[in-house]
């Protein structure tokens, strides 16, 4: 893990050894100060050399100017790097998120991967900055004071040194509890991003059911969770701190009771005990600076454990041997297909089928007979658990997932919109497509038209989610896009369901037009609308049971006739 840590700071060599010189430069010139105390008292005050004490005085206030140089460069540079690196890990776990599976985010909750990107990262980037600094300075500071103390008694300086076992042990001790208590603060943190975003992009159900106080229940239980494990974790930081405290507190006394005797023995002068008095802080300072380290520490720690606990995650990648296909016929075929999700029940149990390139193939059935998942393995955004998908021949496996993707086009029932312009998200089908694209696009969706009314055209932003359009428009929006991208292939996934009657008919024209000429894969609700697809199966409970036209399946007299022939009746 520490390679990894490691990892980060290369790019950033450069400024990272000005930051460790500057930090090393600041450290010394913090010795400085009691070392002028101490001549000024044993030599220039008692021979009242006046001029001497000026100039000393004089260069240390010039030192100190160039310490608060040193200490802006600190402060602004490394901070700096520490913001350069919180962007590079930042962007590559969107990077990693981005290649996760779906499976990945069936488990995990937005809200919770937000926070891994931002406030543990946060954390993770305030020790990248301030842990080598306080190390070094404060490392320095302790050999150097340590070395000075020993000059003007070393006696002294070793009965301070034997209290330092006391700190480290404390530290032993109380570092376990603390890493573990910030990790759980940190797991409460993000329950408490994952219930409001869940909250903030359900406001409108909310409000609809009135159900805000039931809401507020749901946030208090992860509220409450967060106070917990943050006073567990204050808990342990106070132990730690507390007893780190009354540790270097009692080297305070420790060093005015042997201190006082020394002096008593003439052991020391007490020109000597007064500059050991100044100058134990340099010997202390640093400790102390050590022990708040020890907090920081186990934050960052905490934050990075929960970066390379997502950054470990298999990412989506192609099969070895695979290659990039050109535009492909879209020829499609399950052989004893298997599923399950988890690897629990089966979703789909030994699927056969098989849609020539340019024919359209519905697929009917009770919900949750595995419809939606076979729309969801042609993409290859699964793997089959058995069996073998192929396209044009070639199996899933043996095609780069970004080829195979770029060949087929989703509308789905619960369409995404970018937060973004009209054009923004019809051009989100192809990135480079020139307005006039765009526009035959728009007007094929028989959305066009719409857009036109509006007083920024194609530039209007439609909120998140597209909430300021109506379903049908959305829909329309999605179809364009598709229409745009222009695969061979063509899911509809239960695309006009949610619609009204009058919608729908103008939407099944643009998708009628959108399925000319390629491979479509049509589930259905409306049995209306398929009448006409090339071959229809009927799935339930993950097995195909019926297979045929419209005229067949009506003929056999069987589940797909009694699902028509009751929808008939209700449109009747």
């Amino acid at each position: 893990m520490l390679k990894r840590f490691l990892h980060y700071y290369k790019p950033h060599k450069t400024i990272f050894a000005l930051d460790m010189l500057a930090s090393l430069l600041v450290a010394l010139i913090a010795v400085l100060y009691p070392m002028i105390t101490r001549t000024m008292l044993n030599d220039l005050i008692p021979n009242e050399n006046y001029k001497m004490i000026v100039i000393a005085a004089l260069g240390l206030l010039a030192l100190y100017f160039v310490r608060m140089l040193l200490n802006f460069f600190i402060q602004y540079g490394g901070h700096l790097m520490g913001v350069k690196m919180q962007s590079e890990m930042r962007r590559d776990l969107f990077n990693h998120l981005e290649k996760l599976p779906f499976s990945f985010y069936d488990k995990h909750e937005t809200g919770k991967i937000m926070s891994r990107l931002t406030s543990d990262l946060f954390e993770v980037v305030e020790l990248a900055h301030h842990g080598p600094e306080n190390v070094l300075i404060s490392g320095i500071s302790i050999i150097v004071s340590f070395v000075y103390l020993a000059t003007i008694n070393i006696w002294l300086t070793l009965i301070i040194f034997a209290c330092v076992p006391f700190l480290i042990v404390v530290s032993v001790l109380t570092r376990g509890k603390m890493r573990d208590a910030f990790q759980a603060s940190r797991k409460s943190t993000a329950e408490i991003n994952a219930a409001v975003e869940s909250s903030i992009s359900g406001i409108r159900v909310t409000k609809a059911f009135t159900n805000a106080e039931r809401e507020a229940e749901k946030f208090e239980v992860g509220n409450a969770k967060f106070r917990e494990a943050s006073r567990g974790a204050y808990r342990a930081m106070g132990i730690f701190h507390s007893t780190s405290t009354f540790i270097t507190d009692v080297f305070n006394v420790v060093i005015l009771i042997a201190g006082g005797f020394f002096v008593y023995k003439d052991i020391i002068t007490f020109g000597d005990y007064s500059v050991f008095i100044v100058s134990v802080n340099l010997f202390l300072s640093p400790v102390n600076t050590l022990i708040r380290f020890m907090e920081q520490f186990q934050n960052g720690i905490a934050g990075f454990e929960r970066f390379v606990e997502v950054m470990d995650m298999k990412p989506e990648c192609d099969a070895p041997g695979a290659v990039d296909v050109p535009r492909l016929k879209g020829e499609i075929e399950f052989r004893g297909v298997t599923y399950a999700y988890d690897g629990t029940k089966d979703v789909l149990k030994n699927v056969d089928l098989k849609i020539e390139s340019g024919k359209t193939f519905a697929l009917v059935g009770p919900s949750g007979g595995g419809k939606t998942t076979i729309c969801h393995l042609i993409p290859h955004f699964y793997d089959v658990e058995e069996g073998q998908i192929f396209i044009d021949g070639k199996e899933i496996h043996d095609i780069t997932l970004e080829s195979l993707r770029r060949n087929i086009g989703i509308v789905q029932q619960d369409i995404y919109l970018f937060n973004a312009s009209i054009r923004e998200n019809i051009r989100y089908g192809k990135l480079d497509a020139t307005e006039e694209e765009v526009i035959a696009a728009a007007k094929r969706a028989n959305i066009h038209d719409y857009v036109m009314t509006l007083p920024e055209g194609y530039d209007t932003v439609i909120g998140e989610r597209g909430v300021r359009l109506s379903g049908g428009q959305k829909q329309r929006l999605c179809i364009a896009r598709v229409f745009l991208k222009n695969p061979p292939i063509l899911i509809l996934d239960e695309a006009t369901s949610a619609l009204d009657n009058t919608t729908e008919i103008l939407i099944q024209e643009a998708l009628d037009e959108l399925c000319v000429g390629r491979t479509t894969l049509v589930v259905a609700h409306r049995l209306s609308t398929i009448k006409n697809a090339d071959e229809i199966a009927v799935i339930a409970d993950g097995r195909i049971t019926e297979k045929g036209t419209h005229d067949e399946l009506l003929a056999n007299g069987k589940t797909y006739a009694s699902l028509y022939n009751g929808q008939f009746r209700d449109e009747q």
